[in-house]
């Protein structure tokens, strides 16, 4: 029987490359969309080749709790347990602090940190009583090491790496693992639309002098999902070039 992986954020750059990695592992994978952009996933779906077999859609706004516990205990019922569990929506508002108005605070801290518990918790019982299941949460080298402009998404990242700490302890006896990867800058669709000067001055920062690829963030991800990582919990899997090393 194919394990199960539901993944958030699926149809980015990032996410579109963990689905297609945890796919071509065997994996069948639940890929959320938010609610109302049911034309753009099939769209995506299409694009990407999958069938039923192997990619099921879920309309679901992970910023919204109430909608999260009426749905995701309905897709246990339906599908089983969750055995990968894949936080990776996101967002980005950037602006200087003292500048920031409250709604761009508020919509990345919603879509990036509160996500988790409104994902994380409807499932985390299930997958502890299921046992040798895995919560990998997608944060950012900018929330280890801060940037300019970006007190809100930082926050928000950092957020979730003291979550997945406190999580690991939680799960530990269960055989749940919790680990973060943090991604530097990456190579999607959004990044590459930079400007070119722009672009070559972050490739400049960074060791490798390159931007990483998506498949290697998912890379990333399929290990923590991967029995052979069983016995690690609680660790942050930074995927930056050398950008950052703590």
């Amino acid at each position: 029987m194919k394990k199960l992986a539901l993944i958030t954020g699926s149809k980015g750059g990032i996410g579109s490359a963990i689905t297609e990695k945890l796919v071509s592992q065997g994996y069948r994978v639940i890929a959320t969309y938010f609610t109302g952009n049911l034309s753009c996933a099939e769209e995506w779906f299409e694009e990407k080749g999958f069938n039923a077999d192997q990619v099921r859609l879920l309309e679901l706004d992970v910023t919204n709790t109430q909608e999260c516990v009426e749905r995701l205990p309905q897709l246990l019922a339906e599908e089983g347990t969750i055995d990968v569990l894949v936080n990776n929506a996101g967002i980005t508002r950037d602006g200087q602090f003292k500048k920031m108005v409250a709604d761009n605070w508020h919509a990345v801290i919603d879509t990036n940190l509160n996500s988790l518990f409104n994902v994380t918790q409807p499932l985390f019982a299930a997958m502890c009583e299921k046992g040798n299941c895995r919560v990998i949460n997608i944060s950012s080298v900018n929330g280890l090491k801060g940037q300019f402009g970006q007190t809100n998404y930082a926050a928000a990242k950092a957020g979730m790496i003291g979550f997945t700490k406190a999580l690991a302890f939680e799960g530990a006896r269960s055989g749940v693992t919790a680990n973060v990867v943090a991604p530097g800058y990456t190579g999607t669709p959004m990044v590459e639309a930079m400007r070119e000067e722009v672009l070559e001055s972050i490739k400049n920062e960074i060791p490798m002098k390159r931007l990483a690829r998506p498949e290697e963030i998912a890379e990333a991800v399929a290990y923590l999902a991967s029995d052979a990582s069983a016995y690690i919990t609680g660790e942050t899997l930074s995927v930056n070039g050398g950008l950052y090393m703590n």
